[in-house]
This record gives structure tokens, sequence and C-alpha cells, in this order.
């Protein structure tokens, strides 16, 4: 299967990953102490907007993240680093990230002026040599859709947020095992009932002769 607009990676262990939009940086000041906190603010998830993955034969791909795929998502510690990997720039845990749900996206903050590798990070970011987001999931067991007219899996229920990550280069490139195999076998399906209602077609018509 060849790869077109992929945004998708996933491990061993099932965690998939998916990069979706750009971040700005965002200044505050802290007003008890006029000392400049340093924050990144960012869109890691967009909902209900169909993202094609992959193009096989001519066929197009999509998937999406329901508006209430989090609804019951594990997201007590999740982090924000570089990349899926490294040192933790920002946790949940620590009230260093904080993350919002709205009706469009999922939004976050995230305060990088504890380490200094989170002030590296940031002054990478406001350089503007990273500038993407990416997070990183497990769908929930019966936690997406498919429709085969469409050709679109809907992601309506995630299990575990692990982490939300600040990317230089988005996943577009890479192969996604979970997801390619996904779709493999969807078509395969759709395949098969195509080639059965031919058959049946063909029966029909021989007994009518």
């Amino acid at each position: 299967m060849s790869k077109k607009n992929n945004q998708s990676l996933v491990n061993k262990t099932g965690r998939e990953i998916r990069t979706f939009s750009s971040f700005e940086l965002k200044e505050y000041r802290d007003e008890e102490n006029s000392e400049r906190q340093d924050y990144v603010h960012g869109v890691p998830v967009v909902f209900n907007t169909p993202t094609c993955l992959y193009e096989y034969e001519g066929i197009k791909f999509y998937e999406q993240i329901d508006r209430h795929a989090f609804d019951n998502c594990d997201m007590s510690d999740v982090i924000f680093n570089y990349n899926h990997g490294g040192r933790v720039a920002a946790r949940i845990r620590n009230n260093t990230l904080k993350l919002s749900i709205n009706d469009v996206c999922m939004e976050m903050d995230a305060f990088l002026g504890g380490t200094e590798y989170g002030r590296n990070l940031l002054e990478d970011i406001r350089g503007g040599y990273i500038d993407k987001m990416s997070f990183a999931f497990v769908v929930d067991e019966d936690g997406d859709d498919y429709d085969p007219a469409t050709h679109t899996r809907t992601i309506t229920k995630i299990k575990k947020l692990y982490d939300v990550s600040a990317v230089d280069i988005p996943a577009y490139d890479t192969t996604s095992i979970s997801a390619r195999s996904f779709f493999e076998v969807e078509y395969e399906k759709e395949k098969r009932a195509l080639e059965q209602a031919r058959l049946r077609e063909m029966c029909i018509a021989k007994t009518k002769i």
C-alpha cells in the first residue's frame, strides 16, 4: 500500500501518533513577582475533521476524531515532550501542563520555564525551528467505527492519552502498522462484498436465460 498524506505512527504497544496542526508561542507575566513565565499554547487534536491517511488503488482512506472520544479517556498524567521522546518538559501531575476540550478541539498550555531542557525547547519554538504538534494515544476496544461509503474511520473512544508533543517533522512519511492494517482489512472486506455481489448478479442472470 502506498503512503500519501500519512499522519500516523504506531509502535509495538499499540500506541498511535497523529499530527494535525501547528501551535503558537504565548508568554505570560506573573503579576506577583513581575517575572516572565514562558508558556506554549497549542492545538494537538482537532475534532470531526476527516484527514486522509492513505491512498490505495485510487481510493483515499480517512480518519477523524469524534468530539466525545476523550470523554472517558485516562488523562491523569499526560506529558509534554519533544518528538514523543526524550525528557519531560511539562506534565499534568505537577501542574505545568493544562489541557482543555471544547466542541472544536483540544487545547493545551505548557509552562517550559522550570527546567533548562524546557527553556531550550522554548527557544527552539520561539525561533520557529519547531512549529508542529502531535499526540500519542491508544484506542479503546471497540472505540472506532468505519464507514465504507466514505472510507472513513472515526475514533470514538480513546482509552489513554500519553503525551502531547512538539515535533519538528510531522509523521507524514512514517508507516502506521495499526492504521494501515485497519484500512487493508476494511478494503479486503469491501472487495469481497463487491465480488459476491457480482457473483449473485451473474447467477441471477443465468437463471433468466
